[in-house]
């Protein structure tokens, strides 16, 4: 089993492997660390990641790009950024997200959380060919502002692809990690306080940390997660379609096409731009037949995005207000993230911190890196040093019952801030079946438009013999994917004493105590504050009691998650798409094959195997090579598999016996050489021999030559377009008779022992074997 992290961005993806040596980056097919986000349809195949991405330009409107912002958001939150992509959306009947494509001559319907199974089944195939192991155990990096049902989300779409994350990991987490774990120079008395700004493609992330020796803590997060580099992008984009319509009177806006290349062409100029003070941009042919060119200084590129970078100081200033730090605790100030090149945010940092930021990470692999330790750290394989790793849950949850909210002002059972994985005991007194609900205590906290639902559950029925209130245990986690689960419930009936009854439900537990101590995190309502505090007992209090522990079923409802059909549904999908993609490939092989068998065919005959067919032979093949080609060209452009094979075995059955002919000439002398060097080692072995055995062996090494030297003379006679009269392999089977008929003479009387008797002594030898 390999270790591998996934950094799932919007634009792109990058897998970290951890090996032996450390933590490693795979390359894709263009030796490259960074895989496209990108799953494009063509007429009857999928591509995905690098082919993806080079099919955007000549087919926009079936290629998906950017759905990492799709996840778990309903269509109206973002139906304005949906309008600037070209392909097709609409809102589904849950108010989600759908992503209407053409394929196989049909129009097509997918959710983003298909479409990002999709890129991580691609990760899954990249990583188990480069590895050579099957990958199914993985830690995925996702944003810190990502709610319940986006988390939810990813861990669909990883079981669709086939994948088990061990967790879900803040992005800001895993590059703590990463930059702590291997750090040596942290002083053991005092924590070193850093803050990690990661401005991505399509959202800004906050982190504070504080590190010691062997320890990280996450002191808060906060985020933009619509200020990123594509809104740089669309800054520059906005300027030149403005530009180009008043010089060359062309909307790129009325152009799908020309859209995306303005875009394209406008991320690279972004890039000049952070290394030069002007650069200018060249379109060839963008719309119209018209060549476009423009040019712009970094400093007009900086006003055009003034308001862009006011935006970038707003998380800076929360994320240190809510880790209760001042400025002057602040030791470092680490910048990552494909937008964080632009000079001027450098600038804004260091403003803002009085301190220059840093770049002593790999801006585009720190996440997948991190994610990767994490894995090893979690994998029982691997042996990592001790590292312990504290990350805090940037939103409040509450829970509430039947009756309202458990008993506090405002319901939170894990407030803002508070270390995960964590759990919280509630003991309520319940008769029968009730409800609870998870859900975001403070709207403020959470990204704008997002619900505050979370998951329902249902607990009961309570097998419960009277009308009595029984005391139940709810064990609520908030688990390692930050994900709210009720992970057991459990009633206890005292004093429950049934001997003449052998029945007993398979769930139930009996058990003597002599009480129960233990401090609740919460008091729920239904039950006293006084249960949840331990008393002192007298010598009565504390004799034993039976306590019969049973487990109460507990059903989740998860609002906009998929259910169990649609994963399902979702599964079989992906694998049909899967075996579809599959057969093209072996199609498209196969057509390749057949084109380069007939060049390499077409260039053989007249030249290797000119001397070797007749003049007939070339003419019919080279007839047919001609006709295959234009085939390929016209009807036979898109073919099946099988008509491929056999246009390809009918070509081989014309072609075949003249390669043979080639072939054999120099087997045939290479055999020949042998078996005479054969003849001469039998004919100088024969002084040792006795007369006889000299006889036999001589009459048979005489018998062979004569047979050579006949052949020989035959073949020489023979043109070389006609098949030979001696073939290579009939000189070898000469070769091993000779060498199996003198071995037999040559070979001692008593060495020829049957096999039935070399077993019986060998078996004899194993029966007298002892074993101390």
């Amino acid at each position: 089993m390999s270790i591998v992290g996934f950094d799932m961005g919007n634009e792109n993806c990058v897998i970290g492997v951890a090996k032996q040596g450390g933590i490693d980056v795979l390359l894709n097919e263009e030796s490259n660390r960074e895989i496209p986000a990108v799953v494009s349809f063509g007429e009857k195949q999928r591509f995905i990641g690098l082919a993806g991405a080079a099919s955007a330009t000549m087919n926009p409107k079936s290629t998906i790009s950017q759905v990492k912002r799709m996840i778990g958001v309903k269509f109206r939150e973002m139906e304005e950024d949906l309008r600037l992509l070209p392909f097709e959306t609409s809102e589904g009947p849950d108010g989600e997200i759908l992503i209407h494509v053409q394929y196989l001559n049909e129009k097509h319907s997918f959710t983003p959380v298909q479409i990002l199974a999709m890129l991580f089944a691609h990760l899954k195939q990249m990583s188990e060919k480069s590895l050579m192991t099957s990958i199914s155990k993985c830690v995925i990096g996702i944003p810190s502002y990502f709610t319940d049902q986006q988390r939810r989300a990813y861990l669909d779409a990883a079981e669709i692809a086939g994948l088990h994350p061990l967790r879900l990991m803040h992005d800001c987490t895993a590059i703590a990690l990463g930059y702590g774990i291997y750090r040596t120079d942290f002083p053991s008395k005092r924590r070193s306080n850093v803050v990690f700004v990661d401005i991505g493609h399509c959202d800004t992330q906050v982190t504070v940390a504080a590190f010691r020796p062997g320890h990280m803590e996450i002191l808060s997060h906060s985020f933009d997660r619509n200020l990123g580099g594509r809104n740089f992008d669309e800054v520059l984009f906005k300027h030149f379609a403005t530009e180009f319509k008043e010089h060359y009177n062309i909307d790129v806006y009325s152009n799908t096409r020309a859209a995306v290349r303005l875009r394209v062409a406008c991320e690279k100029l972004k890039k000049v731009l952070s290394a030069n003070p002007e650069a200018p941009l060249n379109i060839e042919c963008l719309m119209d037949e018209k060549d476009v060119k423009g040019f712009i200084k970094r400093e007009d590129f900086e006003k055009l995005s003034a308001d862009l970078f006011e935006r970038i100081s707003h998380p800076c200033q929360k994320a240190l207000l809510d880790s209760g730090l001042s400025m002057d605790k602040i030791n470092s100030v680490e910048l990552i993230g494909s937008g964080s090149r632009i000079p001027a945010v450098k600038k804004i940092l260091a403003s803002l911190f009085g301190t220059e930021p840093r770049r002593t990470l790999n801006a585009s692999e720190c996440v997948a890196r991190g994610c990767a330790i994490q894995c090893a750290m979690l994998s029982p394989i691997y042996r990592v040093k001790d590292y312990e790793v504290k990350d805090s849950f940037p939103f409040s949850i509450g829970l509430s019952l039947d009756e309202g909210l458990i008993n506090n002002s405002n319901g939170i059972l894990f407030p803002k801030g508070c270390l995960f994985p964590s759990e919280k005991i509630l003991q309520l007194h319940r008769r029968s079946t009730f409800h609870m609900e998870a859900f975001y205590a403070d709207q403020n906290e959470l990204p704008s438009g997002i619900s505050p639902q979370m998951s329902k559950f249902i607990i009961g029925p309570l097998q419960v013999s009277d009308a009595e209130k029984v005391k139940v245990k709810v064990k609520v986690l908030l688990n390692l994917h930050g994900i709210v689960m009720i992970q057991s419930a459990t009633s206890l009936i005292e004093g429950c004493r049934d001997n003449s009854s052998g029945k007993s439900n398979a769930h139930s537990t009996s058990e003597h105590i002599e009480g129960d101590n233990h401090v609740s995190s919460d008091v729920a309502n239904g039950a006293s504050a006084e249960s949840y505090l331990p008393t002192k007992r007298t010598a009565d209090d504390m004799r034993e009691e039976e306590i019969q522990r049973q487990d109460i079923p507990v059903s989740e409802s998860v609002c906009g998650g998929m259910t169990w059909a649609e994963l399902s549904e979702a599964q079989t999908k992906e694998l049909q798409l899967t075996q579809q993609d599959i057969k093209m490939e072996r199609t498209q092989e196969k057509k390749n094959l057949l084109e380069s068998y007939v060049y390499e065919t077409r260039t053989k005959l007249f030249n290797t195997y000119r001397g070797y067919a007749a003049e007939s032979e070339r003419e019919g093949i080279s007839s047919n090579l001609q006709q295959t080609e234009d085939w390929l060209y016209e009807d036979g452009d898109d073919e099946s598999e099988i008509v491929y094979s056999e246009k390809l075995a009918h070509l081989k059955e014309l072609v075949d016996p003249i390669e043979r002919r080639f072939r054999d000439e120099e087997a045939r002398v290479r055999a020949a050489s042998r078996l005479f060097n054969c003849i001469e080692d039998y004919q100088k072995a024969v002084g040792s021999l006795s007369s006889d055995q000299k006889e036999a062996v001589l009459i048979e090494c005489d018998k062979a030559q004569q047979w050579l030297l006949e052949k020989i003379q035959q073949q020489e006679c023979m043109p070389k377009n006609a098949d030979p009269v001696l073939w290579s392999s009939e000189i070898n089977k000469k070769a091993e008779t000779l060498d199996a008929t003198c071995f037999h003479i040559t070979r001692p009387k008593d060495s020829a022992t049957k096999p039935d008797e070399v077993m019986d002594d060998r078996n004899e030898e194993d029966d007298n074997m002892s074993v101390d």
